[in-house]
């Protein structure tokens, strides 16, 4: 068989195959959100807090142009003030990046879900294939990145370009502004520089996201002949083909159970068989076996019969008969019906007395040679 990639990839990828590729971490990221949701967090902040922000830098600086006579006396203090200062600045941007970190974090995750992939951590050498790699640079992905990169860096610099241009006079004024006055005008433009780049890359992340669900959807589109590998794979395994027949067992049972107590006999075979049957005196039709199992199935026949009323009807000749000639919801064998009719007529007659007084007797179902099974299914010796 030729390589797959060389075949045309036409059916939708099935669920182990999008498992799969999830577990060695690939799945539909788009680079573009995470970097516009956090520009867009971090002009946020800048819009709220800026005046704080940038008056708090300002005392900043303005603390370590100072010189503190106690340094020069006793230099063991530089590095003690040097720490202080150090904190100082932590403390005053750390909310910053933790709202920029947890903004980008939940950005990533927008397309394709969170996802952790050890596979993804073990190097493979086929990544190390010159030939790979050189396709890798010139495949169709790589032209569509560097469009895109093409695309934030032509649009990012335009939107920059066209803010400078509009502001360059308050841009020159900031060097002739006291420090404080400055330090608070380079913020109000700055906040102004961040809607401008956040609102471009923001239009930029609303094309790329769902480019890189589509394109993803394609790449793990499957050939005719994946999806019938895959369906011989998980479908051919033993223990898989087991639980199918198991369930769909019990998904028939249950189906069966619930059929019983419409039933207007169960013939029974007290130690093996039991074959629930019903019949329509208005119909002109045979009866029909609704329920029918051997030992623990038999079983549970003859309970659920006894749950709602049914008579229970042992013939073991007639329950062997009726088990290995007949299919549930079908007409018995034409050949049963006089045992059968034998048996029917005794249940409709149970509720009602004979004209002298007596109960009805109950019948001995004559079964025909042809019809007569021992309990493994092989049918009697015939004269």
């Amino acid at each position: 068989m030729g390589d797959d990639s060389d075949l045309e990839r036409t059916e939708e990828p099935t669920a182990r195959r999008l498992e799969q590729a999830r577990s060695e971490g690939q799945i539909a990221r788009s680079q573009e959100l995470p970097t516009a949701a956090v520009l867009v967090s971090a002009m946020g902040l800048f819009l709220f807090f800026g005046p704080w922000f940038f008056t708090e830098t300002a005392e900043l600086f303005a603390q370590g142009f100072r010189i503190d006579f106690r340094a020069l006396e006793s230099p063991r203090l530089m590095p003690k003030l040097f720490a202080d200062f150090a904190i100082e600045s932590l403390f005053l941007v750390i909310p910053v990046f933790i709202v920029c970190a947890v903004v980008g974090f939940s950005a990533s995750i927008v397309t394709g879900g969170f996802n952790f992939a050890p596979k993804a951590m073990v190097p493979k050498f086929s990544k190390m294939n010159p030939l790979s790699g050189i396709q890798r640079i010139f495949g169709m992905n790589s032209l569509v990145e560097l469009f895109k990169a093409i695309l934030k860096f032509s649009v990012v610099a335009t939107a920059l370009y066209l803010v400078i241009s509009l502001k360059l006079d308050e841009f020159l004024m900031l060097s002739m502004m006291p420090l404080e006055p400055a330090m608070a005008k380079s913020a109000e433009l700055i906040g102004f520089c961040a809607i401008v780049v956040a609102a471009s890359l923001i239009i930029i992340a609303l094309i790329d996201v769902p480019w890189q669900k589509h394109s993803f959807h394609e790449r793990m589109k499957m050939t005719k002949q994946q999806v019938k590998d895959e369906m011989k794979d998980v479908e051919g395994r033993p223990e898989v083909k087991s639980q199918i027949r198991k369930r769909q067992r019990e998904m028939a049972a249950n189906r069966m159970m619930q059929k019983v107590k419409d039933a207007d006999v169960v013939v029974t075979n007290p130690e093996h068989f039991s074959v629930a049957l019903a019949y329509d005196p208005a119909s002109d039709g045979a009866p029909v076996v609704l329920a029918m199992g051997v030992d623990e199935l038999a079983f549970r026949i003859r309970e659920e019969a006894k749950i709602h009323g049914v008579t229970i009807f042992p013939a073991p000749p007639l329950a062997r008969a009726l088990y290995y000639t007949s299919e549930v919801d079908q007409p018995i064998h034409h050949d049963l019906y006089f045992a059968v009719a034998q048996v029917i007529a005794y249940v409709f007659n149970l509720n009602s007395t004979n004209p002298d007084g007596s109960l009805p007797v109950k019948p001995d179902p004559s079964v025909p040679e042809s019809m007569q099974f021992d309990a493994l299914g092989r049918k009697a010796a015939t004269q």
